[in-house]
């Protein structure tokens, strides 16, 4: 099993260590602001991607002169992909921080065509401007910090395996707390028949002018799903499996829980480019990968893959039903992806305690 060194827990660091790993924080944060919360994120898949190529290549061709087996992913996969550089609780969180805030403060910047609330266009990259930058150096701060306390609490106060995922609790944690901070309902209020349903979106209702905010939210879409292509059950149930399945063979065949997480990751390269209807599927296939790791062990590898494929498909249900819960209501971005996996590992995390799974996966 490929075996990932998430950052040292806080607990144990030097002051040295801390303030190295705090200053890059700030930098890291205020580098997704920069480029733009989703923009930042393929750049984590292109990392984790060639952290777990090298990772694969040296097991292929045997432990290099100086450098022991597994180190090279560790540095590249942990330390950067996953780490201050582009983490998704640094970077990422920084950019969905930072364009929370732009929503509010500089409305004028949101582009045309754009119909959602300005606040949730994780797309957009706001380049050198202070206010934004400063917003995003202080979230991915506060993302770096949950992580860290949250894995040191486990793995030193406890002695025992952090129980779930905690970047991907840090991720939605950190979006949360943007709300109240810049002005934003945490939840919102449905349009509908409940927080679940999509109805008014499906029939293009305009969001009342008076709800929540006043005027910024006339003229808008009064249910905002996460993603228009991709939140019909049947839809979601589909690409859960399939790309449940490819993550389990990916693992089966290279050792790699994060491979398939990576070219997830890259393939929102071409969603940020404006290419219609691509699936956002990193939940998918990390959890498909974890199916496969929990699984095989117990009951061989064709019925891995099968495993696989039911966790991918139940992170992408999980995942759809956070966004409709949490993401649709509201006027920015709160990752239906980080709540999914992090849902969903606590689940296998509980289980492999319990002894019902004879691992917990990468945790």
């Amino acid at each position: 099993m490929n075996e990932l060194l998430l950052q040292v827990p806080v607990i144990e660091m030097s002051t040295e260590q801390f303030l190295l790993l705090f200053i890059t924080a700030l930098a890291g944060g205020a580098f997704g602001a920069a480029l733009g919360a989703l923009p930042s994120f393929i750049f984590t898949g292109f990392v984790v991607f060639l952290g777990e190529g090298l990772n694969v290549l040296q097991s292929q061709v045997g432990q290099l002169d100086a450098v022991p087996a597994g180190e090279l992913a560790v540095g590249i996969t942990g330390v950067i992909g996953f780490g201050a550089v582009t983490g998704p609780h640094i970077a990422f969180a920084g950019g969905v921080a930072a364009t929370a805030y732009a929503g509010k403060k500089y409305p004028d910047m949101e582009p045309a065509g754009w119909d959602y609330h300005f606040g949730k266009n994780i797309l957009y990259a706001f380049g050198t401007k202070p206010d934004i930058l400063a917003v995003g150096a202080i979230f991915g701060v506060i993302g770096m910090l949950i992580t860290q306390l949250a894995n040191g609490l486990f793995l030193n106060v406890l002695s025992m395996t952090p129980p779930t995922d905690f970047i991907a609790v840090s991720v939605f944690a950190t979006a949360f707390l943007a709300r109240p901070v810049f002005g934003y309902p945490i939840v919102g209020k449905p349009a509908g028949d409940g927080l679940l349903d999509m109805s008014p979106f499906e029939r293009e209702e305009s969001h009342p002018m008076a709800d929540d905010g006043g005027q910024e939210h006339a003229g808008r879409l009064a249910t905002e799903p996460w993603l228009p292509h991709q939140y019909k059950w049947s839809g979601v149930t589909a690409i859960g499996l399939v790309g449940g399945v490819l993550g389990g063979y990916i693992w089966l065949q290279t050792g790699s829980i994060f491979l398939g997480y990576g070219i997830s990751a890259m393939s929102l390269l071409f969603l940020n480019l404006g290419v219609a209807k691509i699936p956002v599927t990193h939940h998918i296939t990390l959890l498909g990968a974890v199916g496969a790791v929990v699984i095989d062990p117990v009951a061989g590898s064709v019925v891995a893959l099968i495993a696989g494929g039911v966790l991918g498909a139940l992170s992408g249900l999980v995942g759809e039903v956070t966004q409709r819960l949490f993401y649709s209501h509201s006027g920015t971005h709160v990752d239906p992806p980080a709540m999914a996996i992090a849902i969903m590992m606590l689940a296998v995390g509980i289980l492999a305690i319990l002894g019902v799974l004879p691992n917990a996966g990468y945790l």
